[in-house]
């Protein structure tokens, strides 16, 4: 995996090329939502199956969805199913209850979990793995690979509903 060069505070710019392996695949979400926090990215699509080997629920991460977190910022998550991510990720949900208004979830529930996309999109840097179960995929911000990919994830939101309500209503 190659780097792109360095931005003005010497901070790496996010990598672009292959990468392998879970904790590669973990520390590049985590580099992703950090640079999203440096850099303002006003909108972010989070995707996979179930997120449950993304690192959410890290301090790290929230962390870093905390910075981000501002008015006029967006995020959507897809998923099949959010049952990992409410049992895996405690931080992540308590930090979603705070900031629902800029978070949309949406669920394919009948997608194949191969077939729904686990990636990363912004408007400037995409990540995908082409092989969740083992962590192999691609990352990059070349204007195609980021256009493909927008592309592909427009396709699974459409079919979508809401879904991961940030709270629960009951009696």
């Amino acid at each position: 995996m190659t780097s792109t060069p360095h931005d003005a505070n010497t901070r790496p710019a996010l990598p672009s090329g292959r990468f392998t392996g879970r904790a590669a695949f973990q520390q590049l979400v985590r580099d992703a939502l950090a640079c999203a926090a440096r850099e303002g990215w006003r909108e972010i699509i989070l995707s996979d199956a179930s997120f449950e080997d993304w690192p959410l629920g890290e301090r790290e991460f929230v962390q870093a969805l905390q910075e981000w977190s501002v008015p006029g910022r967006r995020c959507t998550l897809l998923a099949r199913r959010y049952d990992e991510v409410v049992r895996r990720h405690a931080r992540f949900v308590t930090w979603r209850k705070t900031w629902s208004h800029i978070i949309e979830a949406r669920a394919c529930s009948s997608a194949d979990p191969l077939d729904l996309p686990s990636a990363i999109w912004s408007p400037g840097w995409v990540m995908q793995r082409l092989d969740p179960e083992r962590c192999n995929g691609v990352s990059g911000s070349e204007p195609e690979r980021r256009v493909l990919l927008r592309e592909n994830l427009q396709e699974w939101l459409q079919k979508s509903t809401p879904s991961f309500p940030a709270v629960t209503l009951g009696l």
